[in-house]
């Protein structure tokens, strides 16, 4: 029913990469390609071999490069009056706009990329910024306004045959599943997804299938070395092909699963090594979730309650700010644990 995955965001002279490729070799091909086609004024072709690099540059954490490559890449798509790679840009930086924390950017660059695509007639593009769309909407914990269109690209994706964004949807239905705490039915979701993948061929979208199943093995089943195994065999993937976000995601399931054991201490050290991989690039999201998890293991642990209390409450006053409404919830239910609710840091210091 599906095919090899492929990459469409690699494009021009490099759709001979794989999806699989490293990221450090997409990036040198990319920026090889990119230099002949400015030296050779080929301005279409700099927007796609463009594409590539601000990918690599973002997948690798390199905020400032990617950002400046995906407009790089626009502009050269507007010199050249194509619509489809204009798309493709916009969708690159909506991405990148995403994992900055930029939500509000975000919807705005994927919307216009999924206008921009289906202008130009190019179904693939407007099908990754809808996704993109509904993958902001979910992170931001809007599930009801997000799950239909997650269901709707899912079955275009299988009608289409097209295997990493079928993986990709799975994926996200999965993680609202399980957010919601319909684990049987997540896990059946991840599992699909992780078949699928492994089939294709399609290592990172493996390797994030396998986090999700290690997350819901440990908190449905209690089973900490399947989880732990399931993270390992997932953070080869992320080294191999340098996925520095996915890695950094990893390490915070870990300590989740650690958490979750009662091995405080060992997850607080993952929890603080994921705490310095989010901050290096600069990932609002991940650096929130992994604050959190370093609050509660360091609580456990004995840390005196007015520091936990005053830790929580500045926590929670970021993720207003950046409006995670499900990670939000979670900072509610560890003040609730750790008898720190809601003001009281803020009556400690009045007092």
């Amino acid at each position: 029913m599906y095919g090899k995955a492929f990459a469409p965001e690699y494009q021009g002279a490099l759709t001979t990469l794989s999806v699989n490729s490293s990221l450090t070799e997409v990036l040198a091909a990319g920026t090889e390609q990119l230099r002949a086609a400015e030296r050779a004024g080929r301005p279409a072709e700099a927007a796609r071999s463009g594409l590539a690099v601000a990918e690599a540059h973002r997948r690798l954490g390199r905020v400032e490069e990617a950002d400046r490559a995906w407009k790089a890449s626009y502009r050269a798509a507007r010199e050249a009056g194509d619509v489809a790679a204009m798309a493709w840009a916009l969708w690159s930086g909506g991405t990148l706009a995403r994992q900055r924390g930029a939500f509000a950017l975000a919807r705005r660059l994927l919307q216009l990329a999924a206008d921009l695509g289906e202008r130009g007639g190019d179904i693939v593009v407007r099908g990754y910024s809808l996704a993109g769309l509904a993958e902001t909407g979910r992170i931001q914990g809007d599930y009801e306004a997000v799950g239909r269109l997650h269901e709707r690209l899912l079955a275009e994706a299988r009608r289409r045959g097209e295997a990493r964004h079928t993986v990709w949807a799975l994926e996200g239905i999965a993680q609202m599943h399980r957010n919601t705490g319909a684990y049987d039915t997540a896990y059946a979701l991840f599992e699909e997804a992780a078949g699928i993948a492994a089939r294709a061929d399609d290592r990172r979208g493996h390797a994030w299938a396998l986090r999700g199943l290690a997350d819901v093995i440990s908190v449905r089943d209690g089973d900490t070395e399947r989880a732990l195994a399931m993270l390992s065999e997932a953070e080869a993937t992320c080294r191999a092909m340098k996925l520095s976000s996915a890695l950094a995601y990893n390490h915070k399931m870990r300590g989740n699963v650690l958490y979750r054991a009662g091995r405080y201490a060992e997850a607080r050290d993952l929890y603080e090594q994921a705490l310095a991989e989010f901050r290096a690039m600069r990932e609002p999201r991940g650096e929130a979730l992994a604050r959190l998890g370093l609050a509660k293991s360091l609580a456990k642990l004995g840390r005196d309650r007015e520091e936990t209390a005053t830790e929580l409450a500045d926590l929670a006053r970021t993720l207003d700010r950046i409006g995670l409404r499900h990670a939000r919830e979670m900072v509610a239910r560890a003040q609730e644990e750790f008898g720190t609710p809601a003001g009281a840091a803020e009556t400690e210091a009045v007092r």
